[in-house]
């Protein structure tokens, strides 16, 4: 068993950071002998996409015979993906979407003829779904009765890792955090920990034959 813990903000001691390694001890509740496979992109940030990775991309031809080396980061990427039974993701809201250290992650998994098809009725994901649980810091509300901002990381989120076949996604946010304490972050972290669904690690946990 393997769980991905990816964390994006670029503070070591923030609320995402925290939230994330919260979910990581509710997995291993149910995956008590899950090793831990880290991908700290807040502090070791992806480089956007290259010129030679983006031609790549760009037609058939050159993705069915890319430059030598052009795609090694991205099938690194995939195959910690592959290789996961859950994926744990902690990530600040940076101006009401994902921070870009996030969609560079996103830009080298997300890949035609490898991670999903594209068909008329649109992209098709080609990876196994598995559980992705997904933990939010916004220093503003988005959501509920005092949610003063929009949410574009949620959907967004939702669409392009559904697109690559990964549909099974939790989100837990902590709001305001801004206006919030040490004591008050702890319990919002609680609070929205209480929601999370994990009879999908259970049957992971426990096969049947």
């Amino acid at each position: 068993m393997n769980i991905l813990h990816i964390d994006c903000s670029p503070r070591p001691d923030s609320h995402s950071r925290k939230l994330s390694a919260a979910i990581v001890d509710k997995v291993l509740e149910v995956l008590p002998d899950a090793s831990i496979s880290r991908r700290d992109l807040g502090a070791h940030p992806l480089a956007h996409a290259a010129p030679d990775y983006a031609t790549t991309l760009s037609s058939p031809a050159t993705l069915a015979a890319p430059l030598k080396g052009v795609l090694d980061l991205s099938e690194t990427l995939i195959h910690e993906v592959e290789a996961a039974d859950a994926i744990v993701i902690g990530t600040p809201m940076h101006n009401l979407t994902v921070p870009s250290v996030l969609k560079a992650w996103i830009d080298q998994i997300l890949r035609a003829g490898r991670t999903f098809k594209s068909t008329p009725a649109g992209k098709v994901g080609m990876l196994r779904d598995r559980p992705v649980f997904v933990g939010i810091a916004s220093g503003g509300t988005f959501s509920g009765e005092r949610g003063n901002q929009p949410d574009f990381l949620t959907p967004y989120l939702s669409t392009v890792l559904g697109s690559a076949g990964l549909k099974s996604i939790q989100f837990f946010s902590v709001q305001a955090t801004a206006f919030l304490d040490r004591d008050q972050a702890a319990v919002a972290r609680e609070k929205t920990l209480s929601a999370i669904d994990l009879r999908r690690l259970e049957t992971i946990a426990c096969p049947v034959d």
